[in-house]
């Protein structure tokens, strides 16, 4: 099994016990893919939950650019909603799983095709 697929098993893993979803992990692994060399990375593949400078980071790039989503307070709700139910205890909060139920809480799976 290469890197990649042992990363978004582990993320899916985290989709399951962290949210109680089963992950479609056709769209898992094109956000994992999506986010290239940073899921390698120990500090990039991670989102900081009390980092506000890391958390508008997320929602710049992320949810603005990527998703194509207009700029409203729902944006930084829905990151610290997500934040929330992965555990703000959580030490390794991975930016792929973030990604995966942000895409999927705004119904963007499409960005992704």
């Amino acid at each position: 099994m290469s890197k990649r697929d042992e990363l978004i098993e582990k993320y899916a893993a985290d989709i399951k016990s962290k949210f109680g979803q089963a992950p479609d992990m056709d769209l898992l692994t094109k956000v994992a893919v999506g986010l290239g060399p940073a899921i390698y990375n120990l500090d990039a593949s991670k989102v900081s939950g009390s980092d506000e400078k890391e958390l508008e980071t997320v929602k710049n790039n992320f949810l603005i650019k990527k998703l194509g989503l207009a700029e409203t307070p729902a944006l930084m709700e829905s990151i610290n909603s997500v934040i929330d139910a992965y555990g703000k205890s959580e030490k390794n909060k991975h930016r792929a799983v973030i990604y995966y139920m942000l895409t999927k809480h705004f119904g963007k799976e499409s960005v992704y095709n």
